[in-house]
């Protein structure tokens, strides 16, 4: 077997239910974090259907339009969280897959930039096996930019984020926290369009969309049945 993001070669399988807290789906994730940093857990992979949320980045907490922003999505029905992680707000629910993958290192940090490629890759390839034209790099005014979006492409050019992804080390582990838009980008797009106005910040709404909106009829079962395969491919999962 072989890792590439050059992690454990097991790891603990953990899928939650679905859920209606979103502060407490967010914050588990670094509970879990800290736990693996102090050894009380094995490297963990921990996946998730999401309830409705925007994510918004520390960054964004600090600007004059936050509160309007948060207020926004709450009349969406998304509940406006703080992440502890970089990145500008994201936006998820139930048709979106959180994968929390979280493994122990003496020196979490080192790594981080080669991690952020090795996952994107793996993502695409993911929903390049599920039928998509799948490819890591930055979507030309998505939101929530990142040099190793996975996106899916329309005609050969980037075209719709399909996967945003975020880092949290601590001292002893890191935290991988990855999602996947698989199904509903409607109410995402919706979302996103008044917090980011709210924000004051530039974007191309049609750079939010889903899978489903490349593959007609994909669901997030198959997409997590997929996922799994790929790291049963890569890991042992227990």
């Amino acid at each position: 077997m072989s890792t590439p993001w050059g992690g454990a070669a097991e790891l603990a399988l953990v899928l939650d239910p679905l859920s209606s807290d979103a502060a407490t789906e967010l914050g588990r994730g670094i509970s879990l974090l800290h736990e693996v940093a102090a050894g009380d857990r094995p490297a963990t992979l921990r996946l998730y259907r999401p309830s409705p949320t925007v994510a918004f980045g520390q960054r964004d907490a600090r600007l004059a339009g936050f509160g309007a922003a948060g207020r926004a999505a709450s009349a969406r029905g998304f509940a406006p969280l703080v992440r502890r992680a970089g990145g500008r707000a994201a936006a998820y629910h139930p048709g979106c897959l959180v994968v929390d993958h979280l493994e122990p290192a003496s020196d979490a940090v080192m790594g981080t930039r080669a991690r952020f490629a090795a996952f994107g890759a793996f993502f695409a390839d993911v929903l390049t096996g599920l039928g998509l034209d799948a490819a890591v790099g930055e979507v030309p005014g998505e939101y929530c930019p990142g040099e190793f979006t996975v996106h899916g492409r329309v005609g050969g050019l980037p075209a719709v984020k399909l996967v945003g992804t975020a880092q949290r080390v601590v001292s002893g582990a890191w935290l991988f926290s990855s999602v996947l838009v698989v199904e509903g980008s409607p109410p995402l797009r919706a979302v996103l369009t008044e917090v980011y106005a709210a924000l004051g910040l530039a974007w191309r709404p049609a750079t939010a969309g889903s899978a489903e909106d490349l593959a007609p009829g994909l669901t997030v079962d198959d997409v997590q049945g997929a996922l799994l395969a790929a790291y049963a491919d890569a890991v042992r999962l227990v």
